[in-house]
């Protein structure tokens, strides 16, 4: 609807702090949970970390829609960059929906599969 009304959002340089603290603390975070969730073979760990990752890369997203308006007074661009967060999000939900890129644990330790085989 913003795009339709053009409406032009108001700067907040508070919001724009958020996803710069994001951009410096998840892909940080998102390692450290892989790592201990292999260590731990624990997959909810390790799908924890992955979801960090994401967290970051929307926050990419949300800093260039963000600075698009607040520096170059594009305005269009951070419902555009939201546009795009949805567009992820919705991706990554129905994958994680259907099954996509995880086992289930009795297929992770069945015998005979490969580590890291499933997720």
């Amino acid at each position: 609807m913003a795009l339709i009304n053009s409406e032009h959002p108001d700067v907040s340089w508070l919001g724009i702090g958020l996803p710069v603290a994001s951009l410096i603390t998840m892909p940080y975070l998102g390692r450290a949970k892989e790592k201990i969730g292999d260590r731990m073979d624990s997959l909810a760990t390790k799908g924890e970390g992955q979801q960090n990752m994401l967290c970051a890369y929307m926050a990419a997203a949300l800093l260039v829609g963000l600075l698009g308006n607040a520096l170059v007074g594009i305005w269009w661009l951070d419902p555009v960059a939201a546009l795009v967060i949805a567009a992820v999000a919705l991706k990554e939900g129905i994958a994680t929906w259907s099954g996509d890129g995880c086992c289930a644990p009795s297929e992770a330790l069945a015998p005979g599969a490969e580590k890291d085989g499933c997720c």
